[in-house]
């Protein structure tokens, strides 16, 4: 398992912003996956995708290295976010935005506006 946490600690330290998730930013296989992905791709963020299905080690690594036992996984700078739940709630609550603008991270602001409003 230390290859798997080498490679998982690799890539969240080398990228602003990384999905763990099941498939891909541009074909998830799950609704939590495509639940998150989705509103990074509608707020405009550029992150990595991690596909843990075609990784078994870095499927169970992901779980083992945040201590979380789900997917998708957010992490933004090195740290851990959270998982679907997480992130929606911070999506509509505006805590995303924030985390992104004390990050350095780019994003479309009128894009987060539009999904607060569409979920009001």
């Amino acid at each position: 398992m230390t290859d798997a946490k080498t490679r998982i600690d690799e890539t969240v330290k080398a990228h602003d912003v990384v999905l763990y998730m099941k498939g891909t930013k541009s074909m998830p296989q799950c609704g939590f996956s495509s639940r998150v992905a989705g509103v990074l791709n509608y707020m405009g963020v550029d992150f990595t995708d991690v596909n843990v299905l075609a990784d078994d080690e870095i499927r169970q690594g992901i779980k083992d290295y945040s201590d979380w036992p789900t997917i998708p996984q957010l992490y933004v700078k090195g740290e851990f976010v959270g998982g679907c739940d997480i992130i929606t709630e911070m999506t509509l609550s505006g805590e995303l935005d924030q985390l992104f603008e004390d990050s350095g991270v780019s994003y479309d602001k009128a894009a987060a506006e539009k999904i607060r409003e569409a979920n009001a």
